[in-house]
């Protein structure tokens, strides 16, 4: 008894550590639940609204209120200068943005205005608060394509994934669950053909019952749709997309989470710059996103190496968070990069102050934190956060790109290092042979063209296709 005494003096006794201190942070959210892809416009449900909302209030009470609350973060009061919220020009993505922003500013109450002349104007909706959300154009128009590379300009990406659909993992899931696909056909029939309904569409027929079992009180050939069944669907989907996503051997395809890094350094950087100038700015970016740049990023930064479940399409409203904090004493003002550290979290679905996010280690490592340092230098080796960058490693050459193409810089490396026997360079042969066939098929189609009296439209005038059109190389079966 009397050593357990001494203990407990010793303890009053030892000096306190600093507490913890957020300093900001930046959240990667999916969108709520929504109606299915094969059926677009694609729109935001009821269900969907609600939660993004109750994540918004979830992050509220987490970065404005409570322990975590971030360092000078206006509570109820929105201050725009302290926030950047971004999502592509999509209506289900913008409107969750919307419906979280709801949860995490709340009305402020029924604040009246008065005038000049004395008239006294009262707030719409008891104070609702008006936060922008800033469109991006990564991204514009992912839930109304199925293919989650068809928002992407990104001619490496593309090419990359399209490889997919020739690798020996495809071609072998695609040949094994023929059966299985060909037992589903009763259950989608009315929205698919049945010549669609394969592995090669293996998220657009999933998304479609997934939907159908949220929403829909009576499903076609619904006995078919087992707890096994669904599961195998689901377990499908996720292999066929992040397949799709992410290659280890073939990080090109793994552009759009490229991108996030970027934005998620360039974010930070700017956080800790602000913070050591004094300024209030920069505390809470939050963008919206569909789950192909989860799935890129989760493999980019060796997250299935923590859980298998990385390598699976994240569930609506999922949400992944990075805080920046340090265990300095911030009394005296905002800390040396030094004394700065990130954490990561994630939750599969909606969060919520009895569904919280978990921390997971980045980078295959085992620690649940790393200094600033560390995750700027890791996260820097793939990270794109210039337009050169960018083009250079998507090979585009056109348009923005157009300025970054020319070779005979001596301050930049070829695209293409690899050349064939004749001694040009892979990358311009390619170019050089593209733009031949192009001018050949261009001429027999301004022939046909005029001969045939036919005129040229606008894709979106011919409505979009309820399948995906994921690759031309690989025979439909």
């Amino acid at each position: 008894m009397q050593l357990a005494v001494a203990f407990a003096v010793l303890a009053a006794l030892a000096p306190i550590d600093a507490a913890e201190t957020v300093l900001g942070a930046y959240i990667f959210h999916r969108h709520g639940d929504r109606s299915p892809k094969s059926l677009p416009p694609t729109n935001l449900t009821t269900l969907g609204y609600e939660q993004s909302y109750t994540s918004g209030q979830y992050y509220r009470s987490r970065y404005l209120r409570g322990s975590s609350k971030i360092r000078g973060i206006n509570e109820d009061q929105v201050k725009l200068s302290q926030l950047s919220i971004t999502a592509p020009v999509d209506n289900v993505l913008q409107n969750s943005a919307t419906g979280f922003l709801q949860g995490l500013y709340p009305p402020v109450g029924q604040s009246v205005q008065t005038l000049a002349n004395g008239r006294g104007v009262q707030a719409p909706m008891d104070g609702y608060q008006l936060i922008p959300v800033n469109t991006i154009s990564t991204g514009a128009g992912s839930e109304d394509v199925g293919w989650l590379q068809d928002v992407s300009s990104c001619t490496n990406a593309k090419l990359s994934s399209n490889s997919y659909f020739t690798s020996e993992e495809y071609r072998h899931l695609k040949s094994n669950t023929k059966a299985f696909y060909s037992s589903l056909v009763p259950v989608v029939k009315d929205t698919l053909d049945e010549a669609d309904v394969n592995y090669k569409n293996a998220y657009i027929i999933f998304d479609l019952i997934n939907v159908a079992t949220i929403h829909n009180s009576s499903i076609p050939s619904s006995d078919v749709l087992t707890n096994e069944t669904l599961t195998q669907a689901r377990t499908l989907a996720n292999a066929h997309e992040f397949g799709l996503a992410y290659n280890n051997s073939d990080v090109a395809r793994a552009m759009s989470g490229k991108q996030l890094a970027g934005e998620i350094l360039e974010y930070m950087n700017s956080t800790i710059t602000a913070g050591t100038a004094g300024s209030s700015a920069n505390k809470l970016s939050i963008q919206f996103g569909a789950y192909a740049t989860f799935l890129s990023f989760f493999g980019l930064v060796g997250l299935p190496k923590a859980h298998i479940d990385f390598t699976g399409v994240p569930d609506y409203a999922s949400s992944m968070a990075f805080e920046l904090f340090t265990d300095a004493n911030v009394e005296s003002g905002f800390p040396s990069t030094d004394d700065v550290q990130v954490r990561f979290l994630f939750h599969n679905g909606t969060a919520s102050n009895s569904s919280q996010p978990s921390v997971y280690p980045l980078f295959g490592g085992s620690a649940n934190t790393m200094s600033f340092t560390d995750f700027s230098a890791k996260l820097g080796e793939f990270a794109i956060s210039t337009t050169e960058a960018w083009c250079r490693e998507c090979g585009n050459t056109d348009g923005a790109c157009a300025a970054y193409a020319s070779t005979k810089d001596n301050n930049h490396a070829p695209l293409q290092q690899d050349r064939d026997s004749n001694g040009m360079s892979a990358a311009v042969g390619g170019v050089i042979g593209a733009f031949v066939t192009l001018a050949v098929v261009l001429s027999g189609l301004f022939v046909v063209m005029m001969l045939g009296g036919f005129r040229i439209v606008s894709k979106r005038a011919l409505g979009a296709k309820p399948i995906c059109d994921a690759e031309n190389i690989e025979e439909k079966a």
